[in-house]
């Protein structure tokens, strides 16, 4: 697991983002640059990555050059970038990626202007660096998977830029649209500080507020150069990569906790409602507990273990699968053993790596069809035992 924490001191563009990133990771420039020209960069717009330094830190800078006689922008329209994109000779996850880009900004663009998305023209995005930024952000993206982010506040800035509608206030209204829910930061430095394709690539990333608890080491940091200068403060974003430390054995995460109590459903009732709540996208775990409550009613207590990001809605389907009216909820951080599934003669097999070696587990549910405990246990030590002689064998 890699972890990538975003410091925009400076501010946060698509040029830095990926500049920061190519510094972090050079090695993956050339991927990106292919990246580009698969998306449909005519030759004569050169994709350059300089070296910069500010005077205070060194770091890279990104843009696009367009040289003589370089073709026009492609057409802004929304759908028509996409289907640029769909039809590209970029992978197909990359594609999809810089579309949902493209998306994010499209939806901004047309609640602030009124219009339907399908009918989005993107007057800030309609030359080929732009269409660049985005696709070599989304190529980076795709290259350091998997990958958590997390983001430090970003510079509201403030006055106002010219733009193609006229002048607008900082931040623009399409970007503070895309800055809703992110957090920020006004550092009392004005200006336009993050732009809307800067706004959107972050957002795209679903960006924590911290890194995740647990064992980390830093392995790489990167700075990225804008091209304005800024009073007081390099106009620079950094990125620190940080890898999941092995010393442990285990790995560190959060996770929502949500617990309540039941004393007025019915035992059918409330066995289909925790069975959905079970099944339900984002829930990890669900345990029962027998509780006496109030007047010494039977109760049963239930608490559900979530993905962070799930926490609110796992909360509302709480609600609607019971008949609790308040319940209970915190982030917690839990450690976790590495685990992987193998499958054996048609039984899935979890291999648990512990600091003192590893374990195997036969999913029961798969013994169901063997008639008698016997039978069960013989087949269950058999196919352990199979499992553990092929140590060194691919994973199913």
């Amino acid at each position: 697991m890699r972890h990538l924490h975003i410091d925009p001191l400076g501010g946060a563009a698509g040029d830095m983002i990926i500049a920061a990133l190519l510094d972090a990771f050079p090695e993956f420039e050339e991927r990106a640059v292919e990246a580009m020209r698969a998306a449909g960069l005519p030759a004569a717009w050169q994709p350059v990555v300089a070296r910069h330094h500010d005077g205070v830190l060194g770091g890279r800078r990104f843009g696009i050059e367009r040289g003589p006689g370089a073709a026009d922008a492609p057409d802004n329209h929304f759908r028509a970038l996409v289907r640029m994109l769909e039809s590209s000779d970029l992978a197909p996850a990359v594609a999809r990626r810089a579309a949902t880009i493209l998306e994010l900004i499209g939806w901004a663009e047309a609640a602030v202007h009124g219009v339907d998305l399908e009918r989005v023209h993107f007057h800030e995005l309609a030359d080929w660096d732009s269409i660049a930024d985005v696709v070599g952000a989304a190529t980076l993206i795709e290259a350091l998977q998997p990958l958590r982010v997390s983001l430090a506040p970003l510079p509201l800035g403030g006055g106002r830029v010219r733009t193609r509608h006229g002048w607008l206030p900082v931040p623009a209204p399409a970007t503070a649209r895309l800055l809703d829910g992110l957090p920020v930061i006004d550092d009392g430095i004005g200006g336009e500080r993050v732009t809307p394709t800067g706004a959107a690539i972050l957002r795209h990333l679903e960006p924590t507020p911290h890194l995740p608890p647990g064992a980390w080491r830093l392995a790489r940091t990167g700075h990225g150069f804008g091209t304005r200068t800024l009073d007081g403060i390099s106009n620079v974003l950094r990125v620190m990569v940080y890898e999941r430390g092995e010393e442990h054995g285990w790995t560190g995460e959060r996770v929502g906790v949500i617990g309540f109590e039941v004393d007025d459903m019915s035992p059918e009732a409330l066995a289909l409602g925790v069975d959905r709540l079970r099944a339900r996208e984002g829930v990890l775990d669900l345990v029962q507990i027998p509780a006496f409550g109030k007047k010494g009613r039977v109760a049963v207590q239930i608490q559900v273990l979530a993905r962070e990001d799930a926490l609110d809605s796992v909360i509302g389907a709480c609600f609607a699968e019971t008949t609790t009216i308040g319940l209970r909820h915190r982030i917690e951080a839990r450690a976790v053993l590495g685990r992987r599934e193998r499958v054996a003669e048609g039984v899935r097999v979890k291999v648990v790596e512990r600091p003192g070696g590893r374990t195997l587990k036969v999913e029961a549910e798969d013994l169901r069809p063997l008639e008698g405990h016997a039978a069960r246990e013989n087949r269950r030590r058999a196919i352990e035992r199979a499992v553990d002689e092929e140590r060194d064998g691919p994973d199913d």
